[in-house]
């Protein structure tokens, strides 16, 4: 993945939202990926947003991120990114198991607000760094991300571990979804033009027979 910054020519925006509980390294994901800089100090309570632009699989890509603050609870606000986003990074800290566990309520918190179970989503384990703190294992982010139904990754926002591959994971994500919904929209206005075809035959047949 390659750095795309002062590029001029238009490129698709892609809305992404960090979601996590305050002080699993969100922001620290967010600013090692677009400065390669690991922030030293962070206000948990400010939500913030980022933009970049990237090129992935060849294909220039600009990511506009919104770093969210608080708990999985329901706001307005929430409401509205949550609507708005169109892919999710969804992070815990391994050395934190009550932040494992407020990742499914977020994954909950995305499903009540859109309704629809394949909305693009990332799991995150951060800090692998820490493995001398860990109180979660490798093996239940992993068996928590195959309940989402989602890529997952396990990051170190402090050494740079996997950072990137979590933004392109996600971007795919988001572009496969596009493929396969024009792919549907196709398939249903071929099985629409045929039943209509089927539905006008017996008109075509009866006006044959007059002649």
């Amino acid at each position: 993945m390659e750095s795309l910054r002062g590029t001029v020519g238009h490129s698709r925006e892609y809305k992404l939202v960090m979601l996590g509980e305050g002080g699993v390294g969100k922001s620290a994901i967010i600013m090692q990926f677009i400065s390669h800089r690991f922030p030293e100090d962070h206000d948990p309570t400010i939500e913030d947003a980022y933009k970049t632009q990237i090129r992935i699989d060849d294909e220039p890509a600009n990511l506009d991120i919104l770093d969210t603050a608080g708990q999985a609870e329901f706001t307005a606000m929430r409401d509205q990114y949550m609507r708005a986003g169109e892919g999710f990074i969804i992070s815990y800290s391994i050395t934190d198991r009550r932040s494992f566990q407020e990742a499914r309520q977020f994954k909950q918190l995305i499903y009540r607000v859109r309704r629809t179970v394949d909305t693009p989503v990332v799991l995150v384990g951060n800090k692998s760094d820490l493995a001398h703190l860990r109180q979660v294992s490798v093996e239940e982010g992993r068996q928590l991300a195959r309940e989402f139904q989602c890529p997952f990754f396990e990051t170190s926002a402090a050494f740079r571990y996997y950072i990137d591959e979590v933004f392109a994971a996600l971007v795919r994500q988001i572009r496969q979804r596009e493929v396969e919904m024009v792919q549907g929209s196709v398939r249903k206005s071929r099985r629409n033009h045929s039943l209509w075809s089927r539905l006008k035959a017996p008109f075509h047949k009866t006006q044959q027979s007059k002649h």
